[in-house]
């Protein structure tokens, strides 16, 4: 017994500090999955959303100086019944996130590892079992060290875990397990390489075929039936290969400007998700290094969740020479854990990226300015502008068209076309339509 003790004792101190840190180093992240938990989709709870961060802070510590307190053996009575209801707590969560299908990553390990609801489930069953082990043998868990000893590495522990989680609240996480991590290109990871293996699914079609419902099952194809269409039942067989970014983009209101902005090679991306949430010193700090940026030739864009109305009140209040574009909150939460954040991108590859505390370390040398025209304001070189008229589908000439008795047309429509021709011409399509002659 006094063996396998030792052993789990071993093992769940490890594992508790192990996890604790994946999430204290990034505790706002730990947050964020705490406001999915507390939702009313979830558990319900609105009411503690606010105290989030809070919260996340308080277990993440706990959970470090608990796995600490017991590889020392420092107030074992006190340090296993609490890991027993810590466990006992995370057990039913991830009982109820599975057994419902609400939650689809726990969050026990950050973004360094996901694990599905029922993996998570699964993991801490087995620390419960060995927590209860703790708990029969808690005679075995003697300090290490003498007392004092024993206290000062302790009181380090606790120390050492607020001093990191501060840290990387006011700055960045010092491990980044993201895709939007340096080095990391947006756009390579937002595609799935052809080789990847693809989804494997059963669907159950139901139709109702003279009178009677029949089901019919294909491989996602819809099916060649005489009825009507009922409903359908969609089985995975087994997961194909997503992308690690699925939901990013950068919008106006008028058009997706994501490739656009993906391909400049000296790009400023500010982020906030929430400006209404934005830290005032850091929009303050944003505004100094964004006309530096600027001023040494990068483009500098934002991107927001925000709507036009707040766009437009914290560009005016804080005098900010660029402009903010739509982008979803969760992505703007996961791209930088600050707001506001930058991130500075060569054609999509994220070279640096900065707390707004942290400006100041940005390197920004100048550079050759690019021609910041966006798609939808292109001015077209007549030169270079061709139109092509067609009457009933078939090639004709302005001549043609002209001759043409207004009283015999049906319709006229008029479509802005590009060929890719070589020295891509761009192409105003002429369409006519006549009436059917009597």
């Amino acid at each position: 017994m006094k063996f396998l003790v030792a052993l789990c004792r071993i093992f769940v101190g490890i594992l508790f500090i192990f996890s604790g840190m994946i999430k204290l180093n990034d505790p706002l992240g730990f947050s964020y999955k705490l406001q999915e938990y507390f939702s009313a989709e979830v558990l319900d709870l609105p009411f503690l959303m606010p105290y989030a961060l809070g919260i996340s802070v308080i277990v993440v510590v706990l959970e470090v100086v608990l796995g600490v307190f017991l590889l020392i053996g420092y107030k074992s009575k006190f340090t296993v019944y609490s890991l027993l209801a810590m466990i006992v707590f995370f057990t039913f969560l991830t009982f109820y996130a599975a057994y419902f299908d609400k939650v689809k990553d726990c969050g026990c390990f950050g973004d360094f590892l996901k694990l599905t609801p029922w993996q998570s489930f699964t993991k801490d069953l087995i620390l419960l079992v060995l927590i209860l082990v703790l708990v029969v043998g808690l005679k075995y868990i003697k300090p290490l060290f003498n007392p004092l000893a024993t206290t000062v590495l302790a009181l380090f522990g606790f120390l050492f875990s607020l001093g990191f989680g501060y840290y990387v609240l006011e700055h960045l996480p010092v491990w980044d397990f993201r895709a939007y991590k340096i080095g990391d290109n947006i756009k390579a990871n937002m595609t799935v390489p052809e080789d990847a293996p693809k989804e494997v699914s059963e669907w159950t079609w139901t139709f109702n075929v003279n009178g009677e419902e029949k089901q019919f099952v294909t491989d996602g194809s819809y099916p060649k039936v005489n009825g009507e269409y009922v409903s359908y039942e969609k089985k995975v067989i087994s997961e194909g290969t997503e992308p690690k970014i699925f939901d990013f983009s950068i919008e106006s209101q008028e058009e997706d400007l994501t490739d656009y902005f993906l391909e400049k090679e000296h790009l400023v991306m500010v982020v906030s998700y929430n400006l209404n949430a934005a830290n005032a010193e850091g929009l303050k700090a944003i505004k100094t290094f964004t006309d530096k940026a600027i001023a040494n030739g990068y483009t500098v864009i934002g991107v927001t969740a925000s709507g036009e109305d707040l766009k437009q009140s914290i560009t005016d209040s804080f005098k900010l020479n660029f402009k903010f574009y739509l982008c979803d909150e969760k992505v703007g939460k996961t791209i930088v854990r600050a707001n506001p954040g930058v991130v500075m991108l060569e054609k999509g590859t994220v070279t640096q990226k900065a707390h707004y505390n942290d400006l100041e370390d940005l390197n920004i040398p100048k550079v050759t300015p690019e021609e910041n025209k966006l798609p939808s304001e292109e001015i077209i070189d007549s030169d270079q502008l061709e139109t092509r008229y067609f009457i009933n589908n078939e090639v004709s000439t302005k001549e043609a068209v002209d001759a043409l008795d207004t009283e015999t047309i049906e319709s006229m429509n008029v479509v802005k076309d590009t060929l890719s021709t070589t020295d891509n011409t761009k192409i105003n399509r002429v369409e006519i339509t006549l009436k059917p002659k009597k």
